[in-house]
């Protein structure tokens, strides 16, 4: 498939509009976690999609799976999503949302690196060498011998990317018996549950000029998870997946009008190392899979 091709140009620019749509979501997100804790944030990211994924999910026939399904995984993917977007929402609330993604940007070389061991795909040395350059990236975004950004919520940051590779490779694992609506619609509602249970302790009343940033943030998840599934269902994933990186743009354009901040030039530099990382491994992939299929 080419860039030619009707159905490419189309899946192109859904995962553009994807991209958007998360990344709207993540500023949305950041101005919530400056009012509230963030495991409530959380349980109002998987709260305010639910009813859109819910409708999506019976209105496509997916109704009757749902209950036939795999819990042990569900439930660590339920686990895995709380942790991964409390710690994302901790980390965005107090580092530019440019800085946050260009860490975050290390998690398709911890899928790679993770799917040997755990899926028994075979990672050859090129590949390693790949995700050892993006860990050097991470090093010199975080400047750990410097008045760097290495802090807490830098940290947090690299550890919603852990959380989110090892949430993709139970999907990979789910994706075998268990339909996707099935996956979103538990994973939406682990996530209001279970978050919505820690926040209770510390949880912050919600206020009413709040309400548009709370719905905003349930129409951009929802329409960006159908448009990231639709992507890649009409186009090669070679060819969808290094369109994620755009959302590097989206968040200086938000960095500079939200909050009026942009990245300093050793946060261009580590964010270039992995990025470039990242395609190294796509093009890696698609060389791979040419020379099982050819």
């Amino acid at each position: 498939m080419t860039a030619a091709n009707p159905h490419a140009r189309r899946a192109i620019a859904t995962m553009l509009a994807a991209v958007l749509m998360f990344s709207m979501m993540d500023a949305l997100l950041k101005l919530l976690s400056e009012h509230y804790p963030p495991f409530q944030v959380a349980t109002l990211r998987g709260a305010s999609s639910l009813p859109f994924v819910l409708a999506w999910a019976f209105a496509s026939g997916g109704g009757r799976s749902l209950l036939r399904v795999r819990w042990p995984l569900h439930l660590l993917r339920g686990a895995l999503g709380i942790g991964m977007m409390a710690s994302f929402v901790y980390g965005v609330n107090r580092l530019p949302l440019s800085t946050a993604y260009s860490i975050f940007f290390i998690a398709p070389l911890l899928i790679t690196a993770l799917s040997g061991p755990v899926l028994g795909e075979r990672v050859g040395p090129r590949r390693w060498v790949a995700i050892g350059i993006g860990l050097l990236g991470v090093l010199v975004l975080l400047r750990p011998t410097g008045a760097g950004m290495l802090s807490v919520a830098a940290l947090a940051i690299l550890g919603a990317a852990l959380g989110y590779a090892v949430t993709a490779i139970t999907v990979r694992v789910l994706a075998r018996t268990d339909s996707t609506q099935a996956m979103m619609v538990w994973l939406m509602t682990l996530m209001t549950l279970g978050a919505g249970a820690l926040a209770w302790q510390d949880w912050v009343p919600l206020r009413a000029e709040h309400a548009w940033l709370i719905a905003g943030l349930g129409v951009a998840g929802s329409l960006g998870q159908y448009a990231v599934t639709e992507a890649f269902r009409l186009g090669e994933a070679s060819l969808i997946a290094p369109l994620e990186y755009t959302a590097l743009i989206w968040g200086v354009i938000l960095d500079l009008t939200l909050w009026g901040v942009l990245p300093d030039a050793v946060t261009w530099i580590g964010a270039a190392i992995i990025v470039a990382s990242g395609l190294y491994l796509l093009r890696r992939e698609r060389v791979h899979l040419e020379a099982e299929h050819p």
